[in-house]
């Protein structure tokens, strides 16, 4: 219905003309639709339709612009609501709320990174042309347009922390609800709906077969005793809880080259979660962290699923693509770092306030 195209409209108006303004309003709109999608693959898909074409218009140099749609779209699965979050507490038990309010920290900290990669851009880069600073009447026109958008987002954000509906049943509030935006401002046809839900079922019955089989390789791992095995074995010679996550982290960075990151955390968590209690790890903090793990994951060459996403969008080959992602990657590590040496980035809100 357009409202990925308003908000990154509403944005630019705004910040566009600052230094690397429009990759400032690519993340800014990426973390904004994140708190709507909770996924990375939909992030990048929307925005990138709009903000690809508009940066490279403007001269940014193609692999940057590529580069920092991929890891933009990244903040869907971190920035709640999340869709690995969501999984992750199921399989863990863990409160998801408590996990969604833990992803708001590093979420925002990860996309305040991006926009100060930007600046960096375009203190260093060459050649792109700046955008004029919209007029007040351009910036209300805009906005106007977006408002929507941000209180399709406050419903979906709201309602789960004010305890109305459940973190599932909010995918279901946020379809009704962004469909009765879209019809009423009458950019919806009956063709685009059976478009949209014929897509929306292949995700749905992807993941719910990924899904399956991971709960059918969990149950026969755990018939056979191997997590409880691999969690002595690790407790039995990893008594530091810094060894256990460089080697977690090495492991994921590995699986991230094979498999999708759903599969990773099916396949993963069982094995793993019975470690935490016995290293004094907490089970929200180490969620996190996989999931900025698996953020990584998503854009780490050759088979990070939003390599493919952003290539498909922007018909690029994926070699330009990859060279672009690799500062975003480096940054992702460093706040894989922070969290371990500041936990409080990611605790502070679900524990304190």
């Amino acid at each position: 219905g357009g409202i990925g195209r308003d908000l990154f409209r509403a944005v630019q108006s705004w910040v566009g003309h600052w230094p690397g303004g429009l990759g400032v309003a690519t993340i800014i709109s990426c973390a904004i639709f994140a708190a709507i999608s909770g996924s990375s693959v939909a992030t990048a898909a929307t925005i990138g339709t709009v903000a690809i074409k508009e940066m490279t218009d403007r001269g940014y140099h193609r692999p940057f612009v590529l580069g920092l749609m991929a890891a933009g779209g990244t903040l869907g699965i971190l920035i709640p609501p999340s869709i690995p979050m969501i999984v992750y507490g199921v399989i863990t038990e863990e409160s998801i709320i408590n996990l969604f309010l833990a992803g708001i920290g590093p979420g925002l900290f990860l996309a305040a990174l991006f926009i100060g990669f930007c600046f960096v851009y375009a203190r260093f880069g060459k050649g792109y042309e700046a955008t004029a600073k919209a007029t007040w009447k351009e910036r209300k026109d805009a906005t106007l347009l977006a408002i929507p958008t941000v209180i399709l987002a406050a419903i979906v954000i709201g309602g789960i922390y004010a305890g109305w509906f459940t973190p599932t049943e909010s995918a279901g509030i946020g379809f009704a609800v962004s469909l009765i935006i879209v019809y009423g401002m009458r950019r919806m046809t009956w063709l685009k709906l059976k478009e949209a839900v014929n897509d929306s079922m292949k995700t749905t019955v992807t993941i719910f077969l990924i899904i399956a089989g991971a709960k059918l390789f969990g149950k026969a791992i755990t018939l056979y005793r191997i997590p409880f095995e691999i969690s002595e074995a690790i407790t039995a010679n990893i008594s530091q809880p810094g060894i256990f996550i460089v080697m977690v982290c090495v492991v994921l960075l590995i699986m991230g080259f094979f498999l999708e990151s759903l599969s990773m955390l099916l396949i993963m968590m069982p094995v793993l979660y019975p470690s935490l209690a016995v290293l004094g790890i907490d089970p929200i903090w180490f969620g996190v962290l996989f999931v900025v793990m698996i953020e990584c994951a998503l854009i780490t060459p050759p088979v990070g699923l939003n390599l493919f996403v952003i290539q498909a969008v922007a018909q690029a080959p994926i070699a330009e693509v990859i060279r672009g992602v690799w500062p975003f990657i480096v940054i992702m590590l460093g706040t894989v770092l922070l969290l371990w040496f500041w936990p409080d980035l990611a605790l502070y809100i679900p524990y304190k306030l």
